[in-house]
């Protein structure tokens, strides 16, 4: 009902007075940074390995940004407007079921759970990534079971013991990507979040990412 209030009136929600910024230019510098420097880390992996680094190095500097930015960038970046608990995620959730959310300006509660998961699972990759670099960071980790055979043979029949380095390396390569893959589900569904919410509000969501602006709130609108 509050979406077909707000679309009677076209006078506020088409005029160009109406329009507001909402994603600041560090935001969508963040954004669409963050976009290609994980896609380019994703495609180059075990291919390109400078190149991989580079764009792992680049995700952990983005992430490490938006963290610092989310307490004390512009409005709608920051985590205390637009982060809520579990009770009232789930209940946009259950709106989002029955084709009733109210529409906000900034993040949505269950956008905001996609934006705390893409960062924890950030983290987490370029973490992993970074302690796979260097043999000395892998001593900075408690002994991990192997998950691959203990000793395997080369070309020429030599068998190679699989020593602390591959014992902590092997499992920690499987988190690394393990990771990774959660990332493209993760984004996977963000993107289908936002093409739903662009069609329910009638609204392009992703064009508001590049121009920073988006329609100003109407009735029953979260600002």
């Amino acid at each position: 009902m509050a979406d077909a209030i707000s679309h009677q009136a076209p006078e506020m929600n088409t005029a160009p007075s109406s329009k507001v910024r909402v994603w600041d230019p560090l935001v969508r510098v963040f954004h669409w940074g963050l976009v290609a420097a994980f896609a380019t880390a994703w495609l180059t992996a075990d291919e390109l390995q400078p190149v991989h680094e580079v764009a792992g190095y680049t995700v952990a500097g983005l992430v490490a940004f938006r963290l610092v930015w989310g307490l004390v960038g512009s409005r709608y970046a920051r985590f205390a407007q637009f982060l809520k608990g579990p009770g009232e995620t789930l209940a946009y959730l259950g709106d989002m079921t029955r084709g009733r959310e109210r529409r906000y300006l900034g993040h949505n509660p269950a956008g905001a759970a996609m934006v705390v998961a893409l960062l924890v699972t950030l983290s987490g990759t370029a973490f992993t990534g970074w302690l796979m670099e260097d043999e000395a960071r892998l001593a900075m980790l408690p002994s991990m079971p192997a998950t691959v055979a203990p000793a395997w043979a080369d070309d020429d029949g030599d068998e190679h013991e699989y020593g602390a380095r591959g014992e902590v390396e092997g499992p920690l390569k499987e988190v690394h990507e393990t990771l990774a893959n959660l990332m493209l589900l993760l984004a996977a569904l963000h993107v289908g979040g936002v093409v739903l919410a662009s069609f329910r509000h009638h609204e392009n969501l992703a064009r508001a990412m590049v121009t920073g602006d988006t329609r100003g709130p109407g009735h029953g609108d979260i600002a």
